[in-house]
This record gives C-alpha cells, sequence and structure tokens, in this order.
C-alpha cells in the first residue's frame, strides 16, 4: 500500500477540533478496546480468567504470554488510529503509513463483524453445538461474546472515523463512475496485478468451496472430527470476501460497468482485499507454529488455502494503491 505516498495531505485550520460525532466515535472506539486489552493483559500477568481447566493455552504459557503481549500491542494501535483520524496533526501524516494500518485493521475486522453475527445465527436456526471431539476445553463462551462484541463495535466506530477522514482528505479521488475514469488510471501495470490476483485465488477458493459444500478432501482426522457449523460459515464467508475482492478490482481496472460508482467499488475491494490477505497472513503465521502433538498440526492443502488467500489479497490491494496512486497524479 505504500504506493499511496503521493496523495495530497491539505493543511489542517488553525485551531481545528473534531465534531462532537467524531469525539464520539472516538470514545467508542477506545471503549471498545478495552475489555479485549483487559483479558490479554490478565492473561500476560499469569490470570486464568475465562480460561478453563485443562485448556490448551494453559499447556504453553511462554508462548501464549508472546501472543498476548503482541495483541496488546495491536490494540493499542487502534487507539491511536482513532486519535489520529480526529486531531489536526493526523491531516499531516503521509498517506501510505495511514492506509497501511487502516487497511490492516480493516481486513482483520470485517470478518470478525460478519462472520460472527453469521455463526450466532446459524447456531440458532440449526441448533448446532460446538463439536467437542477432541475432549479440550479452550476458552468459556463468554469470553468470545465479549471480545467479539468489542470487535464490532471497534470496526463500526473506526470505519466511521476512517470513512470521514477520507472523504474530507482524499473524496475527490472517488467521485464519478467507472466510465468516467481515464485510462491511465488502469494501465498495464493494475491490469497484471488484478489478473493475477484472480489466477491466485482460483487454488484457494475451489478449496473453501469444496469445505464449505461438507467435503473433507484435505483435512486431517483432527480438523474432520471437530467440524461444525462455524467452520462450514468462514470456509463461506472467506469464499466470499475472495470472489469479492477479485470481482471489485477487476471491475475497477476495466472501468466497467460504465454506470457502477468508483466510490463503492473502491470500498468494497479495499474491504475485501484486506479481509482475504489479512486473515490468510495471520492464519499462515498461526500454522507455522510449532506443536508437538503431530494431530495438531495444520494440514498441507489448509495452509495453502491461508497462502492463496495472502497472495491474492496483496496483490489486488497493491493493485488498488496504483489506482489511488494514478487517481492523484491525474487529479
Amino acid at each position: 500500500m505504500t504506493q499511496t505516498a503521493s496523495l495530497p495531505a491539505p493543511a489542517p485550520a488553525a485551531g481545528h477540533r473534531p465534531s462532537a460525532v467524531r469525539r464520539a466515535l472516538r470514545a467508542l472506539t477506545i471503549l471498545a478496546c478495552l475489555p479485549y486489552v483487559s483479558l490479554k493483559v490478565a492473561w500476560v500477568a499469569g490470570s486464568e480468567i475465562g480460561i478453563p481447566a485443562g485448556s490448551v493455552l494453559l499447556e504453553h504459557r511462554q508462548m501464549m504470554a508472546i501472543v498476548n503481549a503482541v495483541s496488546v500491542v495491536a490494540d493499542v494501535l487502534v487507539v491511536v488510529l482513532a486519535l489520529l483520524l480526529t486531531q489536526s496533526w493526523g491531516r499531516r501524516f503521509p498517506a501510505w503509513l495511514l492506509a497501511l494500518p487502516m487497511w490492516t485493521a480493516t481486513g482483520l475486522l470485517a470478518p470478525i463483524m460478519t462472520g460472527y453475527p453469521a455463526q450466532l445465527a446459524v447456531a440458532l436456526l440449526t441448533g448446532d453445538r460446538k463439536a467437542a471431539a477432541s475432549g479440550e476445553p479452550f476458552l468459556d463462551d463468554w469470553v468470545f461474546g465479549v471480545v467479539y462484541g468489542g470487535f464490532i463495535l471497534q470496526g463500526l466506530a473506526l470505519g466511521t472515523l476512517f470513512a470521514l477522514y477520507a472523504r474530507d482528505r482524499w473524496g475527490h479521488l472517488w467521485q464519478g463512475r467507472l466510465g468516467g475514469l481515464s485510462a491511465r488510471t488502469s494501465g498495464p501495470g493494475a491490469r497484471a496485478l488484478a489478473v493475477a490476483g484472480a489466477v491466485v485465488a482460483l487454488v484457494p477458493a475451489t478449496l473453501h468451496l469444496l469445505w464449505a459444500t461438507g467435503s473433507t478432501a484435505g483435512l486431517s482426522a483432527r480438523l474432520i472430527a471437530e467440524r461444525d457449523s462455524d467452520d462450514y460459515v468462514l470456509e463461506a464467508q472467506r469464499l466470499g470476501f475472495l470472489a469479492v475482492a477479485v470481482a471489485l478490482t477487476l471491475l475497477l481496472v476495466l472501468r466497467r460497468p460504465a454506470r457502477l460508482r468508483v466510490r463503492t467499488t473502491l470500498a468494497l475491494a479495499w474491504t475485501a482485499s484486506g479481509a482475504a490477505g489479512c486473515w490468510g497472513a495471520y492464519l499462515s503465521l498461526v500454522a507455522l507454529l510449532p506443536d508437538a502433538d503431530p494431530s495438531k498440526q495444520v494440514p498441507g492443502l489448509v495452509q495453502l488455502s491461508y497462502a492463496g488467500d495472502m497472495i491474492t489479497g496483496f496483490l489486488l490491494a497493491a493493485c488498488v494503491a496504483l489506482f489511488l496512486r494514478r487517481r492523484s497524479a491525474g487529479a
């Protein structure tokens, strides 16, 4: 996303203060971080609140302390972003230094905001309970509600703040409809990135489709035994984000259909590429963590799906960044 560095940064007005709405959104963002940060700090300090006896989390205390500390820092960065988006000094930040963490935050939060409610709805309709074939507890049920509820609030508040900030600073870059875009905004480089992303996406999309429709190809015996409605929802969601990312990025560079708004196309391509790329990268990293139990190792095809998501998301995000850079130069 570093290619957006040339976007203009208008000077803030003297004595600029955020509106009451933006101050309220900033406060909501910060408050929404507290449940997650509080739990993580407690776990780093050695507390077992929300962790039942026998949980796998208690088997690797040192590793979990490191992971929890890193996740605390990540959520603190959300607070920094909320401040940056509502203070006058935030207008002086280089575009890429803001766009990269916001793209990452969007990509990590969007699947939670859509996936968790979908999982709850499916469980309610089907009466499906979490599979417990392994007999190993993980976290108390209330932890998921508290943490994911906080993430959903973070996404709504931070996303609205960023939309308001981006409208004020760069709104001129996504005015109009696709048919009115200059051919320069979607030159050979952008088209090559979009096509490459679409080709790479075929592999993870095929795997997600198979697993979402009940296939067990490439899954370990442990994963097969533990499958429940949540897994089907997640696979369908990953397939959906891949499809949206590829389709909307291709529409952006092809500048068709002509009547489609640039704003809508760009927002969906931004969000979906972030969801695919960032969650693919996160899950790839988790899959590489060592585990002495061979039954808990992530199968090769599952790792391939994670890597495919990551590469697809990054390629399409680079295409979006190139579009914005050229659009800015044209403006």
